[in-house]
Order: C-alpha cells, then sequence, then structure tokens
C-alpha cells in the first residue's frame, strides 16, 4: 500500500491506535497441518508465520496469559459446515480424522489452554469463546494464524464486535497471496484492529509477565 494512502485513510478518520489493552489473550488460529503440507490444497507457504507464532506463544506462556487455539471439523459430508462447506472444496481437508486438520508439534496446546473447535471462519461464530474471554476477563486478544483473508480477518472483526481490542501480529498470520495478505492487513487496521509487530507484541508481554 502506498504512502499516499495510507495518508488519505488518516486524513479521513481511519487507523486510530486501540492501544494494548491490560488484561491480554492469545489465539493461534487454525494453524494446521493443511497450511504447511505442499500437497494440501490449502498450502499457504507460511512457514515464516508459523516460526513468527511460535515465538508469540512463548511469549504469552512465559507472560502466564490465556492461550486459546482453533481448529476447523466437520462431520463427513460437511452438513456441520453448511453454505461455507459447499463454497470451498478444499475444507474437505477439515473432515474429521484427515491428518491435514491436525495442529503441527510445535503448535499443540499445554495443559490448561483451550481449544475451540469450529465449522465457520470466526473463532466466535458458534462457539462459547466471547464468554470464555469475558469470564477471564479479557480485554484485548493478540491474533495469530492462518489465514489472514479468511478466519484471522473473521475472529479479529468479530473480536472487535464483542468488545475486545484485536492485535494483529503482522509476522504471525499468513495468507497464500502476498497481495490479498497486505490489503487485508491494511483494512484491519484501517477500521478493526491494531495490525503490531512481533517485537512489539513480544515487548509488551514480557513487560506484562
Amino acid at each position: 500500500m502506498t504512502d499516499e494512502l495510507h495518508a488519505d485513510y488518516r486524513e479521513a478518520g481511519f487507523a486510530k491506535r486501540l492501544g494494548f489493552g491490560s488484561a491480554p489473550a492469545l489465539i493461534v488460529v487454525d494453524f494446521c497441518n493443511a497450511y504447511l503440507e505442499q500437497d494440501s490444497p490449502l498450502y499457504a507457504g507460511v512457514e515464516d508465520a508459523l516460526a513468527s507464532t511460535e515465538r508469540v506463544l512463548a511469549a504469552a506462556r512465559a507472560a502466564g496469559i490465556p492461550v486459546v487455539f482453533t481448529e476447523v471439523q466437520y462431520e463427513p459430508g460437511g452438513a456441520d459446515g453448511g453454505v461455507f462447506f459447499r463454497k470451498v472444496d478444499a475444507l474437505q481437508s477439515f473432515v474429521r480424522g484427515n491428518p491435514l486438520a491436525d495442529l503441527p508439534a510445535s503448535l499443540i496446546p499445554a495443559d490448561g489452554e483451550i481449544m475451540v473447535t469450529k465449522q465457520y471462519a470466526s473463532a466466535f461464530f458458534g462457539t462459547s469463546l466471547a464468554s470464555t474471554l469475558t469470564a477471564l476477563g479479557v480485554d484485548s486478544l493478540i491474533v495469530t494464524g492462518v489465514s489472514t483473508s479468511g478466519c484471522v480477518r473473521a475472529t479479529a472483526v468479530d473480536a472487535c464486535q464483542h468488545g475486545f481490542i484485536p492485535l494483529v501480529v503482522r509476522e504471525a498470520v499468513g495468507d497464500r497471496s502476498t497481495q490479498v495478505h497486505e490489503a487485508n492487513l491494511f483494512d484491519l487496521d484501517a477500521k478493526y484492529a491494531d495490525v503490531v509487530s512481533e517485537d512489539a507484541i513480544v515487548a509488551y508481554l514480557a513487560e506484562h509477565r
């Protein structure tokens, strides 16, 4: 995105900073083998985003904040996926029992960490995530995972709509297209979330520890 476009949005009143909040949680959105194995229809070349997510996860665990993972799972035939399942053939990768839906070894939830199973893009839609975060006293949600234009975007927008400050970590999210990735980060940062660097989040979590 050009400097002129950034300036135009700022002058129109977009891209205000929300800040880090005082009671964060981390969410790792759908970072599973389907996006990492080259023979998968969903392979996205997001190995750098995985490495960044691993570092943010380590910082979150060291800080002792709540950690949430999400996974997508459908019954055979996809009846529980509705129109979304019908729209995107690649969602067959998430039918129950398919190893592409498994998380990589580096992102296995630890004891006490939360796994949210979902069928649609947002981690909030049709799940108890908002109630869980509210019960934990969370006011901001650090967002990592895949894909930037899909489940990351939907989760960040819904976090905003449920009253949680979304903090999308630029290096820790990814998409199969660099152009799509950058366009969605630009739009999220303008309207719904703060897009922040890995270094800024890690430093914030070190102070929060």
